[in-house]
């Protein structure tokens, strides 16, 4: 795990300022860096700089940025690649100078080229210069789970993991990108492929970036929506087949990321998920392995108590750290340092600081994310299951309200149905349920519209079930854009290399070919892998409600939290900033403030957006420093 960042420039650029740029990312790297400049034709030179945390093969031999033997290859990596073992017996014919996977990569690329991405079973975000034709190729996992970044300027390319190397490239104007900012407010982070910088952007998931001489390309590798289909044509309909299977590919996924030179935990929060993942580990490594999980002192978010009893089924070496609102409270001024751009998920609080609990013992920990996107365990998937059964009946109230008396007389409680009618919003159902519309509301504080609220790709998917339909479109936003993001950061923080088993590329793809059933069976969320859960650890132990890493925005922004909330609705910091209606945003805060828990209708209702934009002006402050007198 590590952090990458450089350039191919045709601008005068010096090995000062790749260092500049590297040096902004110590905490994803602190074992070793490396910061190196090639001469190209043309007049372009490339820039590659590299913070190494050290997990696989921990000698010199395993320095970045490493080379092929003949020279022609460079390259800069950051993540793993779980399966290099196996693939280094496919190539044979190279000369490998270190036991490390970022080597596997340069013989891949040798041997089959670019294609060479669709034989790594892996996290990686990497940066490959092949001098035979002076191409810079910039590839990104399948799903997302580690990040790049790239800063397209005229002729000139610029990449890193993180933003803070790119605000360090010389003359980069911090322009913000307002367009996104509606969209930032409803979803609580930057929506992909935008970052929070103009000309900034996001390489999506499963994605390669070309770029030679000026001209830039991106194509996919491995599409969601395409690979969805491509397995659903291969259903299976036994569950007992079914079970067996992804069993196996489970714990082969979990084998392989406890493979490791450094020591290796597991985070136990006492969910489905981690629970699994915790008990195949167990089951493998031969002895107690070390776990972790954070208590709360409301017993209303504690879970600790059932990861304790899980922990000493499995006979794990567990450790658990209650924590107080002042140990989360003291982490807020961290957050635009180490997420670089807004991000509102307050449960990345909570995140930090168990993977602070674990970097005192190990280096790597597994996680259990990615279980709820692929597996059904979110509550709105069921509600799509339900409103699916519906739609006819909301079809036809939708067009009898639009007749004259008859429509304005019946069905004035069944708003929900005959807004279902509308296609383009069925997975979006929770803009439509409650009490408050949040998008009309973001619509009135921001100055301009900006892009969609909604994402513009369900219609690709091309799925009849609405419930999978989400899920799907989860897979390709909220997972990589939320939950990865915030595990990224939170875990790199403190150096620590977190691995996501469920993630596995053939897991993510054998469960393409489960039906519905297996997954949310009408309500029973995530049937399957209970199933396997059960086989290890007794169901007593895991039925019960989900908790979640709860965090008391509402007090703070109403106590601790006011003075600084207030500041950010000034009449002159607001005007100087340009990017907020001042009336109205200035209004909704000091109601959400004054009014407390008055009722359903009034201000306090609106921490959703409230906790985003303050989030937001947080982050403005720090990069922008303005004062807000």
């Amino acid at each position: 795990m590590c952090g990458i960042c450089g350039f191919y420039s045709k601008r005068a650029e010096r090995i000062d300022d790749l260092v500049r740029m590297n040096d902004t990312m110590v905490h994803r790297g602190p074992d070793d860096h490396g910061e190196e400049l090639y001469e190209l034709h043309k007049s372009y030179s490339v820039g590659f700089g590299h913070r190494r945390l050290s997990i696989i093969d921990l000698s010199d031999c395993g320095h970045q940025p490493m080379h092929s033997i003949d020279g022609r290859v460079s390259i800069v990596f950051n993540g793993e690649i779980y399966n290099y073992r196996n693939l280094k017996k496919e190539l044979v014919d190279y000369p490998f100078q270190s036991n490390c996977d970022t080597e596997i990569i340069i013989a891949a690329y040798l041997k089959w080229g670019i294609s060479c991405v669709d034989k790594f079973n892996g996290m990686f975000a990497l940066a490959l210069l092949d001098r035979a034709d002076d191409s810079l190729y910039l590839v990104r996992d399948r799903i997302g789970k580690k990040p790049l970044y790239y800063y397209r300027r005229d002729d000139n390319l610029y990449f890193a993991s993180e933003l803070k190397p790119i605000m360090k490239i010389n003359g980069f104007s911090k322009e913000i990108a307002v367009d996104i900012l509606g969209n930032y407010l409803h979803h609580m982070c930057v929506p992909t492929p935008y970052s929070i910088f103009k000309n900034v952007f996001k390489l999506s998931p499963g994605s390669i970036l070309k770029f030679r001489y000026g001209e830039l390309t991106i194509w996919k590798y491995w599409d969601i929506s395409e690979r969805y289909h491509y397995y659903a044509e291969d259903r299976i309909t036994d569950f007992q087949i079914a079970k067996d299977e992804l069993k196996k590919k489970l714990e082969g996924a979990v084998k392989e990321r406890m493979i490791a030179d450094v020591p290796v935990g597991a985070f136990l929060s006492g969910g489905y998920d981690s629970s699994l993942i915790c008990a195949m580990a167990q089951k493998l490594t031969g002895r107690a392995l070390k776990t972790y999980c954070i208590g709360f002192e409301q017993e209303e978010l504690n879970e600790a108590g059932h990861a304790r009893k899980i922990a000493e089924y499995l006979g794990t070496d567990h450790t658990e750290l209650y924590i107080s609102d002042k140990d989360m409270y003291d982490l807020l001024e961290d957050l635009p340092h180490y997420y670089d751009e807004p991000f509102a998920d307050s449960s990345q609080i909570a995140t930090m600081l168990v993977a602070k609990l674990a970097k005192k013992d190990v280096s790597v920990v597994l996680s259990g994310d990615g279980g709820d996107e692929l597996f059904g365990g979110y509550n709105i998937y069921s509600k799509l299951q339900q409103a699916q059964k519906k739609d006819l009946e909301g079809a036809w109230i939708y067009y009898i309200r639009k007749m004259p008396l008859l429509g304005k007389r019946c069905f004035q409680n069944r708003t929900l149905l005959q807004r279902m009618v509308s296609d383009s919003r069925k997975r979006d159902i929770k803009t439509q349920i409650g009490v408050n519309n949040y998008i009309e509301i973001i619509r009135q504080i921001l100055l301009r519209e900006g892009i969609s609220y909604y994402y513009p790709i369900e219609s690709k998917y091309q799925v009849k079930e609405w419930d999978m339909r989400r899920m799907l479109l989860d897979m390709e936003t909220y997972l990589p854009n939320d939950i990865l993001c915030k595990v990224d950061r939170a875990s790199m923080k403190y150096s620590l290399e977190c691995r996501c088993p469920i993630l596995d590329k053939n897991v993510m793809e054998y469960s393409f070919r489960l039906p519905q059933s297996m997954k949310d069976d009408r309500g029973n969320q995530k049937k399957i892998l209970k199933s396997i859960a059960y086989d290890y650890i007794p169901a007593s132990f895991l039925d019960r409600p989900k908790k979640g890493f709860g965090v008391p925005i509402d007090f703070w922004m109403r106590n601790q939290l006011r003075e600084q909330l207030e500041s950010y609705v000034e009449m002159n910091f607001l005007k100087r900033q340009g990017i907020f209606h001042a009336d109205n945003v200035r209004k909704l805060v000091l109601s959400y403030i004054r009014e407390g828990d008055k009722g359903k209708d009034s201000g306090a209702n609106y921490s959703k957006i409230i906790w985003p934009y303050f989030i937001f002006q947080q982050w403005y402050v720090h990069y922008f420093n303005h004062d807000k007198e």
